[in-house]
């Protein structure tokens, strides 16, 4: 369907590939994968078109439709959320189009002299109406929207009402009605929660066209693709299998590289003190020279690339009482609806609750009330003793300083903080020695919460409330994030949309559902065996 040969790419002085290939079959899953700027957004602007490569073909069969969800949505306003989903779904919505434009004119007695070839043509395109189902086109907008999170008095609504994350999830459905034959979806899971990013590993395992993704959801990629293609150091390399067994195919493929070289490393010295032994002794010097054009023939193997991967030691906080946080008869409505009412919830020391819940059962309401970001209306909400709450919220990044650069403001929280120690922490969360000095205005979304979390974790709290800490985090940072705060000996309260932070971190889990809070001993993992599904509302 789709291939990419021997394609060269550049941008400015960066190189993307050198001689780069990848193919795409019909019922691939291809999951797309490489270290920040390698060019993964690349790869599908080639593929659209909107790029060209500097040489090398990227070539699309004929008659192969596309379908390509980027992070850049454009506007939207002016129609319902079921009206512009359906308007970007390709030709059928085009076709509906013409179809109820056919329908006006043959209505309309100013083109009744017309009307013959309207109905020719009427008969032409509602034909291809039905071939392209376009009949279920509304119900089946409304189903997708649906498995993306939207109720159904939101769907009749305005789009233009909507915030840049539930955009998204608009525009993501437009891509998935289109029921195109190659899907393309660049990082499709960045604003979803967990029961939608569950609804759209289902949508795609049963999608049997081509599909290329980027995601730094992990566990998306491990139950999905049947294939990886890592863009590294201008190279595309393609695995079988899922996201672990390609990691253990690099792992092995760098031990046989790294062994490799070695070995021709060895052998060079060997000859080259052959060589500076002795060449100044004529009774050696046609040995010498065999060996000097010896040298010069051996195709030299490249020296391994090691991935820079930044440990941080992270400081331990002080203990705090046994008691971190109590709940006692807390009331909370926004208007008319009621969140809790009389929620009772108790969390003792070194506990790690995940909350669980479905879109406005009152996760992060839960959350702000802990840290002091909300009120409750009724009931009582403690602390304990000798408490250092640390509050992760996706406002904190509006808070950093604008015209600071990352390294700066580190360096106002921590002015006795080295800068070395400093560095290494920014190193950590994905900051390269020139990324530390980019000003904070400038940075992503992503690059801000990494800020937020290496500011609060330099000198940890020993309660830590954390909502949606991964948003945005790539796969390799999610996993230093999760390794240090399995060491963390404190107490947490966090919402995550991502499976394998959720499994690796909690020891508890708090879900909310409308006959009121459910507990479970035992961490994420225990709550899919114990309630049989992976998320409020969805079956495992």
């Amino acid at each position: 369907m789709i291939r990419l040969d021997s394609v060269r790419k550049q941008h400015g002085s960066q190189v993307l590939y050198l001689d780069a290939s990848m193919s795409v079959f019909k019922g691939d899953k291809v999951g797309l994968v490489g270290p920040n700027g390698a060019g993964k957004s690349t790869v599908f602007r080639l593929i659209t078109g909107e790029e060209a490569p500097d040489d090398g073909n990227v070539v699309v069969d004929r008659g192969v439709t596309i379908g390509y969800f980027s992070q850049d949505v454009g506007e939207m306003e002016g129609r319902t959320v079921v009206a512009e989903t359906i308007a970007g779904a390709g030709e059928v919505a085009e076709v509906a189009a013409e179809l109820k434009a056919l329908e006006a004119a043959m209505a309309d007695p100013a083109r009744a002299d017309e009307l013959d070839a309207v109905l020719a043509r009427f008969g032409d395109v509602q034909a291809r109406f039905d071939e392209l189902d376009g009949y279920s086109l509304d119900s089946r907008a409304r189903e997708i929207l649906a498995g993306l999170g939207f109720e159904d008095a939101r769907m009749d609504a305005d789009v233009g009402t909507l915030s840049g994350g539930w955009k998204m999830r608009v525009a993501l459905a437009r891509i998935l009605l289109m029921r195109p034959d190659a899907l393309l979806l660049d990082e499709p899971t960045n604003h979803l929660d967990i029961e939608s990013i569950l609804w759209l590993e289902g949508f795609l395992k049963s999608f049997d066209g081509g599909l290329v993704i980027t995601s730094h959801d992990r566990e998306l990629l491990n139950r999905l693709v049947t294939k990886i293609v890592e863009i590294d150091g201008g190279e595309m390399n393609t695995y079988t299998g899922d996201y672990e067994h390609y990691e253990e195919q690099r792992a092995l493929a760098e031990r046989q590289h790294a062994a490799q070289f070695a070995r021709q490393e060895a052998m060079l010295a060997k000859e080259r003190a052959f060589i500076e032994r002795f060449k100044a002794r004529a009774s050696h010097a046609a040995q010498v020279q065999s060996r000097v054009k010896k040298l010069d023939k051996i195709d030299k193997i490249d020296p391994p690339r090691s991935r820079r991967v930044v440990e941080f030691e992270f400081h331990q906080p002080p203990r705090s009482g046994e008691d971190v946080a109590m709940l006692e008869g807390v009331h909370k409505a926004f208007g008319e609806k009621v969140i809790y009412d009389g929620l009772d919830f108790h969390v003792r020391r070194l506990e790690r609750w995940c909350v669980m819940g479905v879109n406005g059962a009152g996760k992060s309401t839960l959350l702000k009330l802990v840290a002091g970001a909300s009120e409750p209306d009724a009931g009582e909400v403690r602390l304990g003793a000798s408490l250092k709450l640390g509050y992760f919220a996706q406002h904190a990044m509006e808070l950093l300083e604008p015209n600071d650069t990352v390294l700066q403001t580190l360096e106002r929280a921590f002015p006795r903080a080295s800068g070395g120690s400093l560095r290494t922490l920014l190193g950590a969360f994905g900051f390269s020695q020139g990324d530390v000095d980019k000003p904070c205005r400038i940075l992503s979304g992503g690059e801000k919460a990494r800020v937020v979390l290496a500011k609060m974790l330099y000198d940890p709290p020993n309660f830590l409330v954390l909502d949606e800490p991964t948003n945005h985090l790539d796969i390799q940072t999610k996993q230093m994030l999760v390794e240090a705060l399995a060491r963390f000996e404190g107490t947490m309260l966090f919402v995550s949309h991502d499976r394998r932070f959720l499994r690796a971190l909690s020891n508890r889990v708090l879900e909310l559902t409308p006959e009121g809070p459910r507990t479970y001993g035992g961490g994420y993992a225990e709550y899919v065996e114990q309630a049989g599904q992976e998320a409020p509302g969805v079956r495992a």
